[in-house]
Formats: C-alpha cells, structure tokens, sequence
C-alpha cells in the first residue's frame, strides 16, 4: 500500500512505498554514517581527525593483547599516508580472521575470560577501519602458521591460503584511509607520538617503535604528569597504585584544574563517572585531612592529576570511548564511585601522614588560593551581577540557538565561538554563521595585557567578565558552553596583537582550555584573485602568485586587509565546517610562566634584540 505525503508548501506529492526502504550492508553502513564510528572526519589537522581514531582502533587491540599479557613490543609505521601496525601478541585465530574483519558485533572481546578488561568491546573498530580504508591488509601469524586477507573499502580483494611460517606469533595491520573520504589527509607525527606516549604511560614494560622512534615509560602516570606540565610541580608527584587503579597527583603555581583520565587504556577526554569520582573524593580527603574547613574550589586550584582504572565491560558514551557511564567496576564488583573513593580514601590519606614536606606545601597553596578568592569575593559578586545585566545576548554575545532553546549541552561537539574585534568584522561573522551552533563575541578594542595579574583582574575587567562569563568558565571546564574557542582578528600587526593578548589571558587563568585543545586561530584569505570565469581565494603568497598564472591574463587581485572586508556571501566560504583553524597547544617544552614572561613582559630590550637577530638571519637567507 501506497501513503501519500504531502509537502508543507502543498506543492508537489511525494511518494513513500516499499521502495523507499533500504537496509544496508555493515560497510556501506560505516562509509555513509562514518560519524557514528570514528567521530568526525577531517584531514589529520587536529588530534581528534578519523584518522587518527582508525590507527587507534588497530592498536586497541594490541594493547588489549599486552594487557592480557602478551607482546611487550609494538611495530609503527606510517609512510606516505599508509599505516602499518604489528603486534606480537597471540594473533587472531586463523579460521576467524575474516570474521574478525569484516562481520560486525564479532571479536572475543564478549568473553571477559578471553579479554577481562579491555578497550574494544563492541566488535566494531577494526571492521570500520577495514570499511574505510582503500586498502585493508589484515594477516596473522599463530603457532607456526599465517593467515592473510586484503580487502578494498569492505570487500575481499584477496584471500590468501594458510601457510607456513617462522614469523613470531602476533597480528599485522596495514591500511590506507580512503581518500575520498578523508579528502587530502595527512598524518602529523606529533599527535601520532602524543597517542603513542599515552599507551607506554598507561602500560609500564610496553615499548612502541614508531618510524625509528622508541617509546617506553619506567614510571607511569608520574612521566605522563611530567610530559604534560607546562609549570613546575610545587611538591613531588604522588603516586599511588593498586589493582586496576593508578592516579598520579601535584599541585602546581597556575590557575585552574588539569586532569588526564583513562579506562583500560582509553583516553577518556571528556571525563565521566571516575573523573568525578576522583575529584570529589580527593578534595574530600584532603580536606579531612587538615580539618580545615576548606572549599573543594581552593584545594583543587592548581592540580594537575591523572587517573587510571581498569573496568570489567565498560559502557562508553559513544563508539569513540571518551566519556566513561558505567558506575560499577564489573558485573560483581562495587560501584566506581567506592572503589575510587576506598582506595583514594586509605592510600593518599597515608601518604600526607607519612610526606609531612609534601603536606605543609600543599596546605601552604590552599591557604594562598583561599587568601585570593576571599580578596576578590567582593569584586566577584559585583561582577557576576554585572554580567548579568550586561544582557549579553544582545549587546556582546550573539549566542547559538542550540544555547538560547536550552538544549542542555547536546551536539557540544559541534558548537563554536568566535571572538572578534570591531564592529564589522562581528557583523560579517554574525550574518555569516550557522546560527544554530555558531556564536559571537565581540571584543571593543584591544584586550588588556593580563600576564602578572592577579585574577581580580578578570573580574574588574568588563571584556574579560563577560568573555568569562559567555564561556562560563569561572568554575572549570566543566560548564563550558563551546567546544571550540576560535580568535578571528585580522591578519595584520593589530589583528596579532589582538591574538596574542587573548592568548595571553587564556595561559594565564585558564590554561587547561588550551591544553585541552579548545582554542584556535581562524586563517581567512588575504587574496582573491578572480577573473570572469573562476575564484580563487588565497591565504598565503605563493597560493597568490599560484592563481595569478592559473588565471592569467591580468585577473583581478584583491587584498584583504581585515575581516570587515570580506562580504557574508564571501565568508561563509571560510567558517563553515571546512574552515581552515590553527589549534593552539602547549608542548612540554613550553613553560607558560617564562613563555609569558618573554613575549608579554617588560622584558622590552630582550625581545627588541631577539626581533633584530632574527630579522638579520631573516635577511641573510634571501
């Protein structure tokens, strides 16, 4: 039977039979609704990119093979786009491996016995690996004997007999991300290396040799906090371990909270059940510990910890594993919340017992956030009024519709907002965005230089109040009301300036937004070269002089000379979901303290002579 549907304009009727229905196959499933899988697509640009969740997929289950202990050694290579991975665990049994590859909610992973507590769990990963990937080569080796498959997006392109050989046990993956998918991608060594150190920290004894690299950690979660503080730690790393949980913890002279949390290995990035655990009972702790009536706030300012446990069939929040909802440890064993809270409870109320230096520093920081959060809790009250009445929606923030209809933070992933300077340029944004997930802020003139003040400061500064305040960040990360933070200033001397004091404040009051990977430059075009037939819009010198001969004879060039400049029509172009963003991140290397203090100091005749060095280096190579 036939229904007939009709449109709301009433001006066409459309069918809807049988026909309509389909049911597709797993890979043509994974390839249309690749989201659902592996996140976002992307071209290797940010750490979160498809392709970097397809090489995590593969080494799940290699690292899942050493958690049960099997392999201590796993081969990386990644040569012009393709990925080859080789474990020396107990490989895949070789009747099943075409199964293992390419028939979904199949894998051993159902079977606690034969992997207890692992990270995949669902029999999904490497099959959508397989599915989006041009070339798939899975073969294993297992007592003597190899197996070996290749397919192509899904299919079997060929399938070799069993034969015979000396190889050590163990699997070997390689594959090629389908480039028609995952258009012009690239992989960026240093966020394959930051995975790869992430899997030695959270396996002591594992080695991964990467393109010539070797990766191992002796110490744990203790070199994870080391890799990662961009400050000095004020007091020793604690570290305290038992069965199924790790935590490392240290305080240091920075604002906010910083936390790196893991389930079986998985780098759960958005928290969940144990990161609220842990935080809840380690302020608890330590409160008790003193006696003092402490708030959590004034014990946590500071912090830099990391937490790791091992569950019994985890339940994730989605396919990419970053948010942990499980409450128990296994189908027998305690809630999370117990078990973190137990352990916590006995092991770091031990160690302050037993470290009196490490307890009179840490009670010396909590004292000195509490001194300054009762200095400014005047100011702060004021200020949280004024920001209240500052009508934000209206005056500084055009906001997204996904916060305006009250949606309770759904689709974060895919909310953003720009923070940008003047009139014009706001205006342009603002009738160019995607309203639905897309916000403005709008900055009056040059932000004040922040570094080497107090945070009073934030709060008697209106910009700062209500950028504060539109990001709801106050309290921590966890209100934070967009995913991405994008500063979109000109590409002049102003618009840099604008950049780095923004930059600025952020490292100072709120550094774990950025390492957290939530702020990013927006790169518009300072080109357009056009004549009758074809547009191009470049954004460095050599794409200019590259459209100018592609469009010869004599096309029109135009330079941008700030964002008010480029029509809504034009801008649409660059902040739709394809915008060109430069993720600003801290290296280990960075200590924002002597970074700030170099570019943002009073240090003026140092940086005056450095600026004059290089430019006579600059000068020397033309």
């Amino acid at each position: 039977m036939e229904e007939l549907l009709k449109q709301d304009s009433g001006a066409e009727t459309v069918t809807y039979s049988e026909d309509d229905i389909r049911t597709l196959d797993w890979k043509e499933h994974i390839r249309r609704r690749s989201g659902m899988y592996i996140g976002k697509l992307g071209d290797g640009s940010n750490p979160d990119d498809g392709i970097y969740v397809l090489l995590k997929e593969v080494l799940d289950n290699s690292i899942d093979e050493y958690m049960m202990g099997y392999g201590k050694n796993i081969d990386v290579t990644i040569e012009d786009g393709q990925v080859a991975v080789r474990d020396y665990g107990r490989g895949i049994p070789l009747g099943k491996v075409i199964d293992v590859a390419s028939k979904m909610n199949t894998g051993a992973k159902y079977d606690s016995k034969a992997f207890k507590k692992s990270v995949g769990l669902n029999g999904v990963g490497i099959k959508a690996v397989n599915a989006l990937s041009s070339r798939f080569v899975v073969q294993c080796f297992r007592d003597g004997e190899s197996k070996r498959v290749v397919f192509s997006r899904g299919d079997i392109f060929e399938d070799d007999p069993i034969i015979k050989t000396d190889d050590k046990n163990g699997t070997f993956v390689q594959f090629i991300p389908d480039d028609t998918i995952f258009k012009s991608y690239h992989y960026k060594d240093e966020y394959v290396e930051n995975l790869l150190k992430n899997y030695v920290f959270l396996n002591s004894g594992l080695t991964i040799h990467f393109n010539g690299k070797r990766f191992y950690s002796r110490n744990g979660l203790v070199d994870l906090l080391n890799e990662n503080m961009t400050t000095d730690a004020l007091y020793p790393i604690i570290q305290l371990e038992g069965e199924d949980i790790e935590v490392a913890i240290t305080h240091c002279n920075q604002y906010g909270e910083e936390y790196y949390s893991f389930v079986n290995g998985q780098h759960t990035t958005q928290g969940g059940t144990h990161l609220s655990a842990f935080k809840e009972t380690v302020s608890r702790v330590i409160k008790e510990y003193y006696n003092k009536n402490f708030e959590y706030a004034d014990i946590r300012n500071g912090i830099v910890a990391a937490i790791s446990i091992k569950v019994e069939e985890p339940i994730f929040e989605s396919q990419t594993k970053t948010k942990l909802g499980s409450k128990d440890m296994g189908p027998e064993g305690p809630t999370i919340a117990k078990f973190i809270g137990d352990f916590i409870k006995r092991e770091l109320d031990n160690y302050l017992h037993k470290n009196a230096e490490t307890s009179d520093i840490l009670l010396k920081k909590i004292l000195e956030s509490e001194k300054e959060r009762k200095a400014i809790s005047g100011v702060t009250k004021l200020a949280r009024e004024r920001a209240k009445k500052a009508n934000l929606h209206n005056k500084k923030l055009r906001d997204c519709r996904l916060h305006l209809t009250d949606a309770k933070g759904e689709n974060l992933e895919e909310t953003c907002i720009f923070i940008t300077e003047g009139d014009s340029a706001s205006g342009s944004i603002t009738k160019s965005r995607n309203p639905n997930y897309q916000a403005v802020f709008s900055l009056r003139g040059k932000p004040l230089n922040s570094y080497g003040l107090t945070k009073k400061i934030v709060y008697e500064n209106e910009e700062f109040n209500l950028l504060q305040a539109a990001l709801n960040i106050e309290d921590g990360l966890d209100g934070l009301r967009y995913n991405k933070v994008i500063i979109a200033t000109d590409a002049d001397v102003d618009g840099m300036h604008i950049r780095l004091l923004l930059i600025t404040f952020f490292l100072q009051f709120f550094p774990d937004l950025v390492k957290k990977g939530h702020v990013f430059i927006l790169q518009t075009p300072l080109f357009r070269v056009r004549n009758k037939k074809e547009t191009r819009y470049c954004y460095t010198e050599e794409e200019r002089i590259a459209a100018i001969s592609a469009l010869s004879p004599n096309p029109e060039i135009t330079r941008f000379k700030g964002l008010g400049e480029i029509s809504p029509d034009e801008f649409k172009n660059f902040i739709n979901k394809d915008m060109r963003l430069d993720p600003v991140r801290l290296k280990k290397e960075d200590l924002v303290k002597d970074m700030l203090e170099f570019y943002m100091g009073k240090n003026t005749m140092e940086r005056q002579n450095f600026i004059i060095e290089n430019l006579v280096v600059e000068e020397d190579t033309l």
